[in-house]
């Protein structure tokens, strides 16, 4: 087996369409490549899956029935634990409004059947490239800074640490109001509180805080 392959071995793809045909065709062709391929039959589905595992991509078809590439991609980008998953789109629809919407929607990728199978696979991997280049990128600039440093004695609520989890997420103000299901100015005091607790200036500080000290 190539080193190129080797390097594949870990890398665990969603694949989600309804037509079986289509499944058996790119599922073979991606394990051949050396991926793990994990599928789905439509939007509802996967979102099982993905509540168990957590893989490095997915390849959505976007008409399905039951629930669409569309809403499975909303949820996909709404939640914390998969936001981060580079997502293909294939469709049989290659106008460019459906382009746009399918890139607006949170697609990485996107691709009009019928595809050469050699384009897809250059397509998880240049998607692949990118996230490991976006995550290392992250680390470095993380490692460079020197670690905040706040009184040791902090003693945060659980609700303070609920909301500094949220925080550090990169979630808005309004977006961790709506998911306490409080008001923005109640999130706001939080902060406020904890950067006064703290001695931190910002939210950036905050969550740099609470990811060092494992909080998030």
């Amino acid at each position: 087996m190539s080193k190129e392959n080797s390097v594949n071995d870990h890398k665990r793809l969603l694949l989600i369409d309804d037509d079986p045909n289509l499944i058996l065709l790119v599922k073979d062709y991606l394990e051949f490549r050396g991926y793990q391929v994990i599928t789905a039959e439509n939007g509802q589905e996967a979102l099982d899956v993905l509540q168990q595992d957590t893989p490095d991509m997915i390849i959505c078809d976007v008409m399905m029935p039951q629930m669409d590439g569309y809403t499975l991609v909303e949820h996909v980008r709404k939640d914390p634990r998969t936001s981060w998953i580079p997502v293909l789109f294939l469709s049989a629809k290659g106008q460019s409004q459906d382009r746009v919407k399918g890139l607006n929607t949170g697609a990485d990728v996107y691709m009009v059947k019928p595809f050469e199978p050699e384009e897809l696979v250059a397509q998880v991997e240049s998607s692949l490239k990118q996230a490991s280049r976006i995550l290392q990128h992250h680390n470095k600039a993380s490692d460079a800074a020197p670690k905040i440093q706040v009184p040791f004695d902090v003693e945060l609520t659980p609700t303070e640490l609920r909301v500094v989890q949220y925080v550090a997420r990169g979630m808005a103000n309004r977006e961790i109001a709506e998911e306490l299901n409080v008001s923005q100015r109640t999130i706001e005091s939080h902060v406020s509180n904890m950067l006064g607790k703290t001695g931190l200036h910002n939210r950036t500080e905050l969550a740099r805080w609470a990811i060092e000290n494992s909080m998030a």
